[in-house]
């Protein structure tokens, strides 16, 4: 397994002080080189410095501020290049963290509709964590069948660490799942949970030799869960 995913960590606590400018251009330059999970959709990545806070108190002298088009897959879209960033951070030895309940001040947002931030920066905790230290569902919660994919899949972060997917490998596909989201959370549990299915859709991609997102007609059913699309290699 890529060697980031297994010791990445959501990191909470930073030093205040501003990058480096030739650090910022490097993040920059990785938000024009990421993949999309569907191209043909609008968005937008804006780097910050003045975001309100998240409930969780989480500060960071700098935030990446995610916008998309309105449209459908425009969640996992952002997921999927969210989590690439999230991964560049890891493996240049900067933190970050992706911030759910957090918003852009109104000067500082994109002209795309507003969906998530990140923040980043350089980090006051240890950056990185052993594999024994996830906090996470066992395989046998989250999927049937067996994939050698799916454990960088089960190592990703999720709203709440909530883990709302499931995934059936059938052949060398892998049918990916959002589980029904609590009608008590309402529409924002239903926004992450498309999120989280981009950002666990990337670990996927990271561990396939060829990546291919799609629909099928007759991917199998799941009570209580809604169908995402199929990995195919």
């Amino acid at each position: 397994m890529d060697e980031i995913i297994r010791r990445r960590k959501s990191i909470r606590k930073y030093d205040m002080s501003e990058l480096e400018a030739a650090t910022l251009e490097k993040v920059r330059t990785q938000i024009a080189n990421v993949t999309p999970l569907y191209p043909d959709i609008r968005y937008s990545v804006e780097i910050v410095g003045k975001t309100r806070r998240s409930v969780t108190g989480i500060a960071a002298p700098h935030y990446l501020v995610f916008g998309s088009e309105e449209k459908e897959g425009a969640y996992e879209n952002i997921g999927f290049i969210g989590q690439q960033m999230d991964l560049f951070f890891s493996g240049s030895g900067l933190g970050s963290c992706w911030l759910g309940m957090a918003k852009p001040e109104e000067k500082e947002a994109s002209a795309l509709p507003f969906v998530i931030c990140m923040a980043f920066g350089k980090p006051t905790e240890p950056l990185h964590r052993d594999p024994s230290e996830f906090k996470r569902k066992p395989l046998s919660e989250i999927c049937e069948g067996t994939d050698e994919r799916l454990e960088a899949a089960r190592l990703a972060p999720s709203g709440m660490n909530a883990q709302n997917w499931y995934f059936i490998a059938e052949n060398s596909k892998l049918h990916c799942y959002r589980k029904k989201p609590n009608p008590l959370f309402g529409l924002f549990a239903n926004k992450l949970g498309y999120i989280d299915m981009g950002i666990a859709l990337y670990h996927i991609a990271k561990e396939s030799n060829r990546f291919e997102f799609i629909k099928e007609a007759t991917a199998p059913a799941r009570k209580g869960c809604v169908y995402a699309g199929t990995v195919d290699r």
